[in-house]
């Protein structure tokens, strides 16, 4: 019996024992295991542990209202053009015509229920007569109120014999990156097609020189597609469909389109005024980034930097300085020119805009009263050329120039006879209607410009029109 109670206390002391040592060293070891494990897995990064829902309960936008509204609004555009060859001996003899029907085709977007339609001006430009085709297929000919070349609008009128449905404009400023968006239009000479996407950016400038603001989206369009409408999932107009980034002219994942604020001032201009009316703020400069920061001696790097402001215009009135930096026009946050120029292309001469600006450190909001555009002038050839008022223009029958102001080019008034007064209508062949145009010059030959003028075509004070060739 004693050994069988002395076997029973042995092997319950080496179980307490083993258990202890156990404890002791083994459990510490993978404490010390878990520990060190748990500390390589730390992340210096922020990291989401939301739950993911699963694909088929997430929130999927539905375009079928919007798609059906927009398709019955947007037609189809059919441009022909009479081009004509030169006369052949054997044209003369066969008394054959030399001239050709050509016909280019696009979309449109009607906009009144009594017809008015808004479309590209590339769609329907040269053209000598114009068709429209509803969605339900019925077909008219159309009548060219006016366009706009430099936003690349136009607005058509056609007279239906019943009210038509039509698109309504929304607020293109409203719009947001990521925002989602259907094209409509009519590629390939299809009926009108959707595609969806959403907006990639906004302010977006094509031409190098600060003359557009696009909205951008990855919608698909195609050559057809020019002058059709892009719309929000409400089914309003929110901009035209107007150009695709290609090398290939066929679409590979950009689109722009001129944003619904603008075109809508264009025809209600064209329609009231009979042509656009600009509203100019009146300030030269540059948008600000690390570099052009570093240039003009200022630490903001967003925001337009006024290098010059130009006398007489609504932003001298109001006191706007050399040095100063815009921050905001109204609400519109401004990161780069595209941002200001768009906006200000929804704007008329005598409109206020308040605008909020860094002066020494210190932010102030000034109403700025906007001119029109004959106060704008530029710097050319040691000359200074202003645009022409329409007023003078239609009183001396003037079509296009910009307006000699000041000439301190000697060789030009020497042996030219070049002087204030002069209207410089082509240079190189090319019609000049505005500064604008003096401005793409000066963007396209930079420093040599000079070098690059070979002719000049103007009207003297006495009303004679004059070309002079440079060799």
């Amino acid at each position: 019996m004693k050994k069988i109670l002395t076997l029973i206390l042995v092997s319950a002391l080496g179980g307490i024992m083993t258990l202890s040592a156990y404890k002791l060293f083994l459990e510490e070891d993978q404490n010390d295991n878990k520990v060190a494990t748990s500390k390589s897995s730390l992340s210096y990064f922020p990291t989401s542990n939301t739950a993911v829902a699963s694909y088929g309960t997430m929130y999927a936008p539905d375009f079928t209202e919007a798609a059906e509204n927009a398709v019955h609004a947007v037609v189809h555009v059919k441009n022909t053009t009479i081009s004509r060859a030169p006369m052949t001996l054997q044209d003369l003899f066969m008394g054959r015509s030399t001239e050709r029907a050509q016909v280019g085709t696009g979309s449109g977007v009607i906009i009144s229920p009594d017809g008015y339609i808004i479309t590209n001006n590339h769609v329907i430009n040269g053209s000598q007569q114009l068709s429209i085709t509803l969605n339900d297929n019925q077909i008219y000919e159309a009548e060219l109120i006016g366009s706009d070349e430099k936003t690349d609008i136009a607005l058509l009128k056609i007279d239906a014999k019943e009210d038509l449905p039509f698109a309504t404009f929304g607020n293109s400023d409203q719009t947001k990156v990521g925002e989602w968006v259907l094209a409509v239009g009519n590629p390939f000479n299809l009926t009108s097609t959707v595609t969806a996407g959403i907006i990639s950016a906004k302010s977006r400038d094509l031409s190098g020189i600060n003359a557009q603001s696009f909205l951008q989206t990855d919608a698909a369009v195609n050559p057809g597609n020019s002058g059709g409408a892009l719309v929000n999932t409400r089914g309003e107009l929110i901009g035209i469909n107007t150009a695709i980034s290609s090398q290939t002219g066929s679409y590979i994942g950009y689109s722009f389109a001129v944003p619904s604020n603008i075109a809508r001032k264009v025809v209600e201009d064209i329609m009231e005024f009979g042509n656009v009316q600009n509203g100019i703020l009146g300030v030269r400069g540059g948008e600000l980034n690390s570099k052009s920061a570093e240039t003009f001696d200022v630490k903001a790097t967003q925001g337009f930097y006024v290098s010059d402001v130009e006398e007489r215009s609504g932003a001298a009135k109001a006191g706007i300085k050399k040095g100063d930096i815009i921050k905001k026009i109204d609400n519109i946050t401004i990161s780069k020119f595209s941002d200001l120029s768009g906006y200000l292309s929804t704007k008329r001469p005598n409109d206020v805009v308040n605008l909020v600006i860094i002066r020494n450190g210190s932010e102030k909001s000034i109403p700025v009263t906007l001119s029109k555009s004959e106060i704008m002038t530029i710097e050319f050839l040691d000359m200074q050329l202003r645009n022409i008022p329409s007023d003078v223009k239609e009183s001396n029958n003037i079509s296009n120039g910009v307006a000699v102001i000041k000439n301190e080019n000697y060789a030009l008034y020497k042996n030219l006879g070049i002087n204030t007064g002069y209207i410089i209508t082509e240079i190189n062949g090319e019609t000049i209607k505005s500064v604008d145009d003096i401005v793409k010059l000066k963007q396209k030959y930079g420093d040599a410009v000079e070098k690059n003028i070979k002719k000049l075509s103007v009207i003297t004070n006495s009303g004679q029109k004059e070309s002079f060739i440079f060799r």
